[in-house]
């Protein structure tokens, strides 16, 4: 039998945890989900915030008629791309009515208001190209599988771009923390003397501040938005980052391999790229996954301050916080629903933080030989 690679047997252990392997799963389609975005949401628009504002709150698997009517300006079709990234604005206006009656050059309609009012008769008037090919052509029937929020948007649309934006501040969060943590880690670790004491006293000052609070002051600093949050999340977590790095490299530029590249006459940036860092490579590997987790929470709790990406753009913390006062009503869906993702895709990202833990952890390696 052919020896295992260091990959290979870290894959194999890896493996050995099914509640590892299926928080990957869960976060794989999640991903999926969250890259499709506008071209599997029910609500393609930007934002997926196509408002109805007669359709406010209404429960999961509602479904309603609606009178479809083109809108007098011009709207660019955009390609498939686009949409992908940045929605399709809409060509129609959705009326949700009870009833409707075609006339000869109009329709007539029971305009829906809501559960307690009566339908209002309204009449518009379409093209004749449009009457004469049937209803299909002017009546839809739409069914909100996760019900409406408070503005009469499809929450289910909302939450799978929400996925998106938990998703990308996780990622850019923690490339922002390794670039500055394993560089200021690595630097302070291998140098020592002065260097480290100043880098150690730097990351102390930082390690004693609350995350979320340092995560609202670089808000203010740098203002409210999406890449403000990406940078402001990422500057609030390197610390721990430097602190692990930092300890790995002390304790690795002590063994036999470091002096040897060193009496070869490589440089220091040669021996910390080349030697040690593929060697700590595991333990940075399992705090990135348990900072994606730490940095999906903190950007939810700030859209919950209404620090966050600012509306119309959907965020499960902004989300619950649209709705967290329906808790005590019988629409707590509302709030529970983006609740509950974070939850899960937390929980999933914890599960693989434990997974790789195991699978980097030499005891473990050294049961396959």
């Amino acid at each position: 039998m052919a020896e295992l690679t260091p990959a290979q047997r870290t894959w194999k252990i890896f493996k050995r945890n099914k509640f590892a392997v299926g928080g990957l799963l869960f976060i794989m389609v999640t991903l999926v989900i969250a890259l499709l975005g506008y071209l599997i949401m029910p609500d393609q628009t930007p934002m997926a915030n196509n408002q109805t504002i007669q359709l406010s709150i209404k429960k999961p698997g509602a479904k309603f008629m609606m009178l479809r009517i083109k809108k007098a300006e011009h709207i660019d079709t955009v390609n498939l791309f686009t949409k992908m990234l940045f929605g399709q604005p809409s060509f129609y206006r959705d009326i949700p009515i009870t009833s409707y009656r075609v006339l000869k050059d109009a329709v007539q309609v029971s305009e829906y208001i809501g559960d307690e009012d009566k339908p209002e008769k309204k009449t518009y008037k379409l093209p004749a190209s449009i009457l004469a090919k049937g209803p299909s052509a002017f009546i839809i029937y739409k069914t909100f599988w996760l019900g409406t929020d408070v503005y009469g948007r499809d929450l289910l649309s909302r939450l799978i771009l929400g996925a998106r934006i938990s998703l990308s501040v996780g990622l850019m969060a923690v490339i922002i923390s390794l670039l500055i943590g394993v560089t200021v880690g690595a630097i302070a670790g291998y140098f020592g003397g002065w260097i480290d004491a100043s880098l150690s006293w730097l990351m102390n000052i930082l390690w004693a501040l609350p995350a979320l609070l340092l995560v609202i002051a670089i808000s203010f600093a740098l203002g409210k938005g999406l890449w403000q949050i990406f940078i402001a999340v990422g500057l609030s977590m390197w610390v721990e980052v430097a602190r692990l790095v930092r300890g790995q490299v002390l304790s690795v530029k002590q063994t036999e391999y470091i002096e040897a590249a060193r009496s070869l006459g490589y440089n220091n940036a040669r021996i910390i790229r080349r030697h040690i860092l593929p060697n700590i490579a595991g333990s940075i590997l399992v705090m990135a996954s348990s900072n994606f987790a730490s940095a999906i929470l903190l950007e939810a709790g700030l859209s919950f301050l209404g620090f966050g990406a600012q509306p119309p753009m959907p965020t499960w913390g902004s989300m619950i916080k649209e709705h967290y006062g329906y808790i005590v009503m019988d629409s707590a869906y509302l709030s529970i629903i983006p609740g509950v993702a974070i939850m899960l895709i937390v929980y999933a990202f914890n599960l693989v933080t434990v997974g790789l833990r195991d699978a980097f952890d030499i005891k473990s390696q050294s049961n396959l030989i």
